[in-house]
């Protein structure tokens, strides 16, 4: 059952990272009025990279402490 929850939190994880993705990349202007080129699209796609890179390892790790017990 536990498995299951992680494949869950996953799926949703992959369907936020995909949401937001292609929020970054249709979107014209941000949130602070700034008009989006390609160097900024890609700089803001880095950064959401970066954080879910970081989900990514949490994710790992509890995976080890799931598999383990």
């Amino acid at each position: 059952m536990k498995l299951k929850v992680w494949w869950l939190s996953n799926l949703i994880w992959l369907i936020i990272f995909s949401i937001l993705s292609f929020v970054i990349f249709i979107r014209k202007v941000d949130g602070a009025g700034t008009i989006q080129t390609p160097a900024t699209k890609l700089a803001a796609f880095i950064v959401l990279v970066i954080f879910f890179i970081f989900i990514v390892l949490i994710q790992l790790g509890l995976l080890l402490f799931v598999k383990r017990n």
